[in-house]
């Protein structure tokens, strides 16, 4: 009853604190009634809570309390795609003038390349609201029952409607206090689990080889530089606001995300000391272990971190149905009048609440949501990183991008070659998918656009000779 009552209060406070957008720019890019940009310090806690998610501490906790300490490290490897993004999007942004990652896209290698990435990205977002509705649920009853299903429901339900009124800039605004409740497992971390198990166990739990879970470290760290172009909830953020601002913020929050990580993985570590079983929920056997009192702070702590996420992936479904998608199209200016677009974004909203959860029935895990996306999109590193090259035929592009597919595809069904792993860790074929596919995916890239280098060459000459007639 009481993670009930919470549900309801938590609802009805962020309802309460959600400003109403009023037009597409509010809606779409988080302006102010009075159309001020994100200041620096609400969007560096927007980018860490929106990336400090209910999945991402039970990830941390899970792989703690699997590995040790080297489990929560490996997972904070991811963080290290926040200030990527920032650095290299905000190079985008001056270097070309692009308003968004499609338009650059669609600038520089065509309408088919921007549709095909933005697919990629509609699979990350219908990810992004089971994973982490699941999480919740689970704090109301066992999975698959009555009680977990309608508490996921209900809670996709309540962020939703808070979402449907502002867009981006409700999400923005209620980070700031999903940021604070956030704080509460800090608390739990550092004065219930630390004094129970010590500092040096935890510093020392573990062992730092392919086999304790460093396999799993060297996939996060490969993936930053693919990994958050495939995340609209982290790069739509990167085009709201100056550049040096945006590269400010996403550098202190890879950081303070990263170091959060590691400290939250603390709860699972310490199952690993005491040979705790935890199934696939550390966090909620440890509290459970530890008393009501924690229990109820935890389930705090995984609504805010949940609907935290779950408000900027509904917010990014609006503008990628309203903006992203006529933007791959060639229409610049998205769908119709600014009331049709935030009528469109909103529809789009809807409908990925009601598609998001049916995961649910599956029995999916939610590491599968970073772990399988990441590799499937390891093709976006040499596409975005490598921008600076220059121009590069729409080949390059689609080498590039569907061999990473490919990869990801091949992982998935269980036909990736047992002699391409890497290692004999439980994470030596994830490994070595995404060192092959990194390296087949990056070559194939610059062999385009080497081709294309020359072919602009030989063209060049001809098109002097026929201005000068």
């Amino acid at each position: 009853m009481i993670a009930w009552i919470l549900l309801a209060l938590y609802g009805l406070v962020l309802w309460a604190i959600s400003p109403t957008a009023r037009s597409p720019e509010g809606f779409f890019r988080a302006r102010s009634a009075g159309g001020a940009e994100v200041g620096a310090g609400l969007l560096a806690a927007s980018v860490l809570i929106t990336w400090i998610f209910a999945k991402s501490i039970t990830n941390a906790a899970n792989l703690g309390a699997e590995f040790g300490l080297v489990g929560g490290v490996a997972y904070a490897g991811w963080y290290l795609s926040i200030p990527v993004a920032g650095l290299v999007l905000g190079g985008i942004r001056r270097d070309t003038g692009a308003e968004s990652l499609a338009a650059f896209l669609v600038s520089r290698f065509g309408r088919a390349a921007a549709i095909a990435f933005l697919v990629a990205i509609l699979i990350r977002l219908y990810n992004e609201v089971w994973s982490n509705t699941i999480v919740v649920g689970t704090y109301f009853g066992e999975k698959g029952s009555g009680e977990f299903y309608l508490a996921a429901v209900a809670f996709s339900a309540i962020t939703l409607a808070y979402s449907l009124k502002g867009g981006l800039r409700s999400s923005i605004v209620t980070d700031a206090i999903q940021l604070a409740l956030v704080t509460f497992l800090l608390a739990l971390v550092a004065f219930v689990v630390v004094p129970r198990t010590g500092v040096r166990p935890i510093a020392t739990a573990g062992e730092w080889t392919l086999v304790g879970g460093v396999d799993l470290l060297l996939v996060a760290l490969l993936q930053a530089f693919s990994y958050p172009f495939h995340d609209p909830v982290l790069t739509d953020r990167a085009f709201i606001a100056p550049v040096g601002r945006v590269r400010r913020a996403f550098g202190f929050a890879g950081a303070a995300g990263g170091a959060l990580i590691v400290l939250f993985s603390a709860i699972g570590v310490m199952a690993f000391l005491e040979g705790m079983p935890v199934a696939d929920d550390a966090p909620r056997a440890v509290a459970a272990a530890l008393g009501v009192g924690v229990m109820v702070a935890m389930n705090v702590v995984m609504m805010s971190s949940a609907g935290s996420t779950l408000d900027s992936t509904f917010a990014s479904l609006g503008k990628w149905a309203a903006v992203d998608v006529p933007t791959g199209a060639g229409r610049r200016r998205g769908i119709g009048s600014a009331v049709g677009r935030v009528a469109v974004g909103r529809a789009a909203m809807v409908a990925g609440a009601a598609l998001g959860s049916l995961p649910l029935l599956t029995g999916a895990t939610i590491l599968q949501a970073t772990t399988v996306s990441g590799t499937m999109v390891i093709g976006l590193a040499p596409i975005v990183c490598l921008y600076k090259l220059g121009p590069a035929p729409p080949a390059a592009f689609h080498a590039a991008f569907w061999t990473g597919i490919a990869v990801g595809v091949a992982l998935v069904a269980g036909v990736w070659p047992d002699a391409l792993a890497i290692g004999g860790g439980a994470y030596a074929d994830l490994l070595g998918a995404n060192v092959w596919g990194l390296a087949a995916a990056t070559v194939l890239y610059l062999g385009f656009w080497s081709w294309g280098r020359e072919k602009r060459s030989e063209t060049e000459p001809l098109r002097w000779v026929e201005a000068g007639r």
